[in-house]
């Protein structure tokens, strides 16, 4: 008898699987990156509180990583709680460009200022932006980015907090 069940066990979930949904996407490399943990494999990350000193510096590293900038072109024109505001000169034209940074974990997300259209001023933290992460051990910031193509890039600079 054991051996008639069997065969109908299998059938049953074989078709029990017909009726499944197709399986997900694959996720894009911004988003896989954006979903890892990368403190370690093995342990949970600890969100850390930056402090304003330590806001600012990230904000002055990371945005000057973004944008091709050396960081001590990137002037710090004012905080708005977890906000950081941010000008330097554009390399075109001369002018200056703007735009705000903040910090979720090990993230850095920012948004430009006075972008030519109203569609261009949202913060760059959507499917499809580079994703771009942050390591501060002490004077040391190390930031690294990940293109949506999966490309990588990380430079680290050092800047002392009296430096802001």
């Amino acid at each position: 008898m054991h051996k008639q069940f069997l065969p109908l066990v299998f059938a049953g979930l074989g078709l029990a699987a017909c009726g499944q949904p197709a399986e997900k996407a694959a996720s894009t490399p911004a988003e896989t990156v954006s979903a890892t943990n990368p403190a370690s494999d093995g342990e949970a990350s600890v969100p850390v509180v930056l402090t304003a000193a330590d806001l600012r510096r990230v904000c002055q590293a990371g945005m000057a990583a973004i944008h091709g900038q050396e960081v001590s072109a990137m002037q710090v024109d004012g905080l708005e709680g977890q906000v950081v505001n941010l000008s330097w000169r554009a390399p075109v034209d001369g002018g200056r460009r703007g735009g705000q940074c903040r910090v979720d974990g090990d993230l850095i997300s920012w948004k430009p200022l006075d972008a030519p259209t109203p569609e261009a001023d949202r913060w760059m933290n959507q499917s499809g932006d580079p994703v771009t992460r942050y390591v501060l051990d002490g004077d040391a910031i190390t930031i690294n980015t990940t293109l949506p193509d999966g490309t990588t890039a990380s430079q680290t600079v050092e800047l002392a907090a009296e430096h802001r």
